[in-house]
């Protein structure tokens, strides 16, 4: 309990800039050690790490690259098991049965592996979402892509209850007018459907309208107006998703997963790009993420402040959003290290909710929002300024007992967490987790 009451005293004191740790060195609150880094594979070591999923005794960590899958039964022995190479930005990932599934949003020469970079200008130019035959880890195969309008930032994996098909709800967004696949205004999403029995088949079904009258365009201190979506979490179980959409924040009805339709909405007069989202496990709270400098900006110091950067928590009330309060690390970041809010997942702690989160050269975050009126912070890793002057965590994601850290130029990071508050997380073992497809964790 000492470490503990160390952690509480650290999170009320934001840190000073002579306790900004020195290049790449790691630094942990009491109740967090550092348990493994695993280094990228040499054939995409030069390009960086972002999202991951999980499947069994395995994480698949995308990359500009291409991806990774890591064998995890020991995570203290965690290796890579295989690498594809297999260009193209961001390479959001999921995962479902033998199927990995990867978004593409950087026009490309083709659909193909060996695809060069071509502008979308070009009619002939492809981006959206490729599929890979992950039966066997040792050699993933490439099997059906499927083009969508302004190719795929982000995808979310929405599976049908009868479990026949799985649906890929595709985010993207900056349309132009000389874009012949990406014409303005672009306020839609697309949804593919992949039949399980036949993922080959796998098409386009639906790109429903969101923002039929316009998104929010107009803000001052918008990083861009709402011409689409960043990212969409949806929680199929109680027939909900959250839409993080640049200039504003979405609830949707996704109980007809071909067809969904927005609840809610509002937005921030803080926020300069809705990034993610993420809800508590009873469905009844969400956090919005704000990326304020698009994460190429040092927007974790005391010049910018608690509330811009940030993490915006609301109460899900009547289907509608309260805003109730906002989070942000407390520890000051230099002003060369890029850090803002980004991808994280909830720890499934009973009865209370619990997060750990990315915030780049921030680290990865720990941080309770039961009190969604007063978060606070109770555990972190960092490292000091990144050597190679941009990096960090990407994403950080709780599985099974332990978090993994896609880490920009240094990896994979695992990290665990011994703390009484979240101790009984321990006890819940998932078979599969995309953070962006959440389901409940129920009684233990």
């Amino acid at each position: 309990m000492a470490g503990v009451a160390a952690v509480l005293a650290f999170s009320a004191m934001p840190a000073q800039a002579a306790d900004i740790p020195g290049a790449d060195q790691i630094v942990m609150s009491p109740n967090v050690t550092h348990v493994a880094n695993v280094p990228k594979p040499a054939g995409i070591a030069a390009t960086i790490n972002t999202d991951i999923a999980f499947q069994g005794d395995y994480a698949f960590v995308g990359n500009y690259g291409g991806f990774s899958i890591y064998d995890i039964r020991n995570p203290k022995k965690a290796a890579v098991v295989s690498s594809v190479v297999c260009p193209g930005s961001q390479m959001d990932m999921s995962v479902y049965g033998n199927l990995l599934f990867a978004s593409v949003d950087s026009s490309r020469s083709d659909d193909s592996c060996s695809s060069v970079a071509q502008p979308a200008s070009v009619k002939e130019s492809w981006e959206g979402i490729r599929i890979f035959d992950i039966s066997d880890k040792t050699s993933p195969k490439y099997i059906k892509s499927v083009e969508t309008n302004c190719g795929s930032h982000t995808h979310t994996l929405v599976p049908d209850r009868r479990r026949h098909n799985v649906y890929l709800y595709v985010s993207s967004y900056l349309p132009a007018a000389n874009y012949p696949d990406c014409q303005p205004p672009h306020d839609k999403i697309s949804i593919v459907k992949v039949p399980l029995g036949d993922p080959t088949a796998a098409a386009v079904v639906n790109t429903p309208v969101v923002f039929p009258e316009g998104g929010n365009e107009t803000q001052p201190g918008l990083l861009l107006p709402t011409s689409g979506c960043h990212d969409i979490t949806a929680y199929p179980e109680k027939g909900i998703a959250a839409g993080a959409c640049m200039g504003d924040g979405v609830l949707f009805d996704i109980r007809d997963p071909e067809n969904p339709k927005v609840t809610g909405r509002t937005t921030d007069p803080n926020f300069a790009f809705w990034h993610s989202a993420t809800f508590n496990n009873e469905g009844t709270k969400v956090v919005f993420t704000d990326e304020l400098g698009g994460g190429g900006e040092a927007t974790c110091n005391e010049a910018t402040g608690p509330t811009r950067g940030a993490d915006a928590i609301y109460d899900i009330t009547g289907g509608r959003l309260v805003f109730k309060s906002y989070f942000k690390i407390p520890r000051y970041q230099a002003d060369s290290e890029n850090c803002v809010a980004h991808n994280g997942s909830l720890i499934p702690v009973k009865g209370r909710d619990i997060m750990v989160q990315a915030w780049y050269q921030g680290g990865a975050s720990i941080w309770d929002f039961t009190d969604t009126a007063h978060p606070s912070e109770i555990g972190y890793f960092e490292r000091g300024p990144a050597r190679e002057g941009f990096g960090g965590f990407w994403s950080a994601y709780y599985y099974n007992g332990y978090i993994y850290a896609s880490d920009f130029h240094k990896g994979l990071d695992i990290i665990k967490i011994n703390d009484p508050r979240t101790n009984s997380a321990r006890k819940v073992h998932l078979d599969r987790l995309n953070v962006q497809t959440q389901g409940s964790y129920g009684e233990h």
